[in-house]
């Protein structure tokens, strides 16, 4: 049974920081491009960060220089660290598997997933 399993959000102030996790289980977690998507108040989702097993990465440019994408393969668990937030980051974060990598590559499609987590929230205040 293919697990993603969201956590770390929560409620920060502007410039702060948070780090969500996602843990993941079922699946050979290493065969898998992983990325975070994001998806705002009556916005369309759109990605954030991948990361492919060999630990290159891919950005949206609307988060890079605030946004990290990493994973421990040992662990199973793709991180995102985000410093200095804006309001504008406020959102429901997802993560998800890609097997065909396309997100690595940086499209960025969702059809492309193959799992998807339930999510965390992010909420920045300004």
């Amino acid at each position: 049974q293919v697990q993603l399993v969201e956590s770390g959000g929560g409620s920060v102030q502007s410039g702060g920081s948070l780090r969500l996790s996602c843990a993941a289980s079922g699946y050979t977690y290493s065969s898998y491009c992983m990325g975070w998507f994001r998806q705002a108040p009556g916005k369309e989702r759109e990605g954030v960060a991948a990361i492919d097993s060999d630990g290159s990465t891919s950005y949206a440019d609307s988060v890079k220089g605030r946004f990290t994408i990493s994973q421990d393969n040992a662990k199973n668990t793709l991180y995102l660290q985000m410093n200095a937030l804006k309001p504008e980051d406020t959102a429901m974060y997802y993560c998800a598997a890609d097997r065909v990598r396309s997100f690595c590559s940086g499209s960025f499609k969702e059809s492309d997933a193959d799992y998807w987590g339930q999510g965390t929230l992010v909420t920045v205040s300004s």
